[in-house]
């Protein structure tokens, strides 16, 4: 069985969302954020891998972008420092 990180993923913000409302709706009941400090810091700890996760797909995707740009702007074929076809060879020096 292999394992789903977008399952993950999914589990963590909803967790995180609902950790969030439960903090704010006691907060705002019992007017009293030390109390309910707890709830908000499990919320903050499902959302901390996702925000990480993203700016590594972000970066990866760069990377694999200026790759491709790489790749594409690279000459095709030919012999490395060749002359151009069609052109007359230097005269050799003796």
């Amino acid at each position: 069985m292999k394992f789903d990180k977008d399952l993950l993923r999914t589990l963590l913000f909803a967790v995180g969302v609902v950790a969030m409302v439960i903090g704010i709706y006691q907060t705002l009941l019992y007017d009293d954020l030390g109390r309910n400090y707890w709830i908000f810091m499990i919320a903050s700890a499902c959302w901390m891998p996702l925000i990480y996760w993203r700016q590594k797909d972000t970066v990866a995707a760069k990377l694999a972008e200026q790759a491709a740009k790489a790749a594409k702007a690279a000459p095709k074929g030919g012999k490395p420092g060749g002359a151009p076809k069609g052109s007359k060879p230097a005269p050799r020096r003796r």
